[in-house]
């Protein structure tokens, strides 16, 4: 049985001396303990504020109700999952309690802006924010409907506190197969102000795996080359654009879509190479995941910036470190799946579960002068 280890929210902190301190890495093996610190030198008495951006797969958000134009069947009081309003209520209640806890530790608003796949529709959101765990931070929705089979799509829910939109638009993903084209999420494109800053976000839920890996990989690789012609577009502009690409990328941060077509670097310091640094890479490679399958992690759930972004020599808001959300509540107990994230069914088993896939977040930083 896989057994996860979970990635720790590190404490944040200023100190007498006006230095910000924070742990960069601590991950647990079962002969390793390593910890290591990293100190990001400031002036005496500076300030900072904190945010929290993120991403989650809410797997199979469906409401109750039959919509002729999708494939929703199973996802009806009547159909294969016998989803009937009680269990609808009570995954709206999960879902958002997660969101309500992801970043809280250091970044006490919650979430500033966060993307979500795998939702039926618009109504299944707005039935979302007003949960009561969440529903003081007022979130706001943006949404298209996407030509998907299923109905699934991705959106943008956002703290009008913190962000403010000025534009958004869906992105076809065009993928052909034997002449026919496979239809699928689109890419949701936002832009905005995180309080002052100007800010480009892509939210993303490239194609899946079914059907096997080598042979659908070139639709994911289509997905990533759509976003750096995006990504590129926006550089030639302006090379410190802030750029967020966030999605359940149904591919790991090694893949050929993320290295060769995203252009990704593992590393700050080699981010000006491509302009876009991946930190979920190294986590990946120390063995972290945000989704299981055959008893193998996988860490399809990142958030990929821009050199505007992840340079510590970036105005405004910066990076300050990833993470995964991998609470304990979040994980399965017991039986065939122990370790996996707990998700709503186990099998066709009702368990009031979450999701199969850990959110993934991270926190931005700036100075307050």
């Amino acid at each position: 049985m896989l057994k996860p280890f979970e990635v720790p929210e590190y404490p944040i902190f200023v100190n007498k001396f006006g230095k910000m301190s924070r742990k960069v890495v601590l991950w647990c093996l079962p002969v390793l303990l390593l910890t290591a610190f990293a100190t990001v030198a400031q002036k005496s008495g500076t300030q900072y504020k904190l945010v929290s951006v993120g991403f989650y797969n809410l797997e199979n958000l469906f409401d109750t109700e039959n919509d002729t134009t999708i494939n929703d069947e199973e996802f009806l009081p009547g159909g294969a999952r016998a989803w009937t309003p009680e269990r609808y209520s009570e995954k709206l209640s999960n879902m958002a309690y997660v969101i309500s806890q992801i970043g809280v530790q250091d970044a006490k608003a919650g979430l500033s802006f966060f993307g979500v796949s795998e939702i039926e529709n618009r109504k299944v959101l707005e039935d979302l924010v007003i949960q009561p765990s969440i529903k003081d931070r007022n979130y706001q929705i943006i949404h298209y409907d996407s030509p998907d089979p299923r109905g699934v799509d991705v959106a943008f829910i956002y703290n009008p506190k913190h962000f403010t939109p000025i534009y958004s638009r869906p992105v076809p993903l065009l993928n052909f197969e034997d002449g026919r084209r496979l239809y699928t999420r689109d890419v949701l494109y936002v832009k905005g102000l995180l309080e002052t800053d100007t800010v480009h976000i892509m939210v993303n839920h490239w194609p899946s795996r079914g059907g096997g890996e080598a042979r659908t990989a070139p639709f994911r690789n289509n997905g990533a080359k759509l976003c750096r012609n995006i990504v590129d577009s926006l550089r030639n502009m302006d090379k410190d654009v802030k750029v967020f690409v966030m999605g359940d990328l149904n591919d790991d941060p090694t893949n050929e879509s993320m290295k060769s077509h995203l252009r990704t670097v593992s590393k700050i310091k080699e981010v000006h190479v491509t302009g876009m640094f991946n930190p979920y890479e190294e986590m990946f490679r120390r063995g972290q995941g945000s989704n299981a399958y055959r008893d193998a992690w996988s860490l399809f759930d990142q958030i990929v910036i821009s050199e505007g972004v992840a340079s510590e020599k970036a105005k405004g808001y910066r990076y300050l470190k990833a993470n995964i959300f991998n609470k304990q509540f979040l994980v399965q107990p017991s039986g065939q799946y122990k370790g996996y994230p707990m998700r709503t069914f186990s099998g066709d088993f009702y368990q009031s579960g979450y999701s199969d896939h850990f959110p993934s977040y991270i926190y931005l930083i700036k100075e307050i002068r």
